[in-house]
């Protein structure tokens, strides 16, 4: 295993690609700052998990890459709602949305009465979609192709794009 010093010296020749990936899956330099900030500490945390024989760039990004996934689904989850109704689905809002206001609530309504509307074929994938969970998690737990998976949910958020278009002002 390498040195303490070796290995710090490796991981400072990194900085700048790591900033580099971090701004590609953040696309904001503050963002990416603090994520390469998080990265450079847990890769130091975990020194002695590293094996000489493995690409030393490569597991960092992975690190990185992980923090990344693992910080986007603490925040989709945080901006949760969950419609009261019998069938429990999802739906996530920005927490600034407007969306407590009376006319707020009423689009709520209409949103979740949209996706309620949905068969279960297109509903169940769409909302475990928008719950944050991946496309090959989705194809996994329904047992179906990620191809059949990924066109359900194109079609169910074309579906409520047009069923919602009156309430577009909304958001602008």
């Amino acid at each position: 295993m390498k040195t303490k010093i070796a290995f710090e010296k490796q991981l400072l020749s990194l900085q700048d690609n790591m900033f580099n990936f971090a701004l590609s899956l953040t696309a904001d330099r503050e963002e990416a700052k603090d994520l390469l900030q998080e990265t450079t500490l847990r890769v130091l945390d975990n020194r002695e998990k590293y094996y000489e024989n493995v690409n030393f760039k490569g597991w960092v990004f992975t690190i990185m890459h992980n923090i990344f996934v693992n910080n986007y689904r603490k925040l989709v989850r945080s901006q949760t709602i969950v419609d009261r109704t019998e069938n429990l689905y999802h739906l996530n809002l920005p927490q600034d949305s407007g969306f407590d206001t009376p006319d707020g609530a009423y689009t709520i309504k209409e949103i979740n009465k949209a996706i309620n509307s949905f068969t279960d074929e297109y509903k169940v994938p769409f909302s475990m979609h928008v719950l944050g969970y991946k496309y090959e998690e989705i194809a996994r737990h329904l047992e179906l192709p990620l191809g059949t998976v990924k066109s359900r949910i194109f079609f169910a958020r074309k579906r409520l794009q047009e069923m919602l278009k009156d309430f577009r002002y909304y958001a602008e």
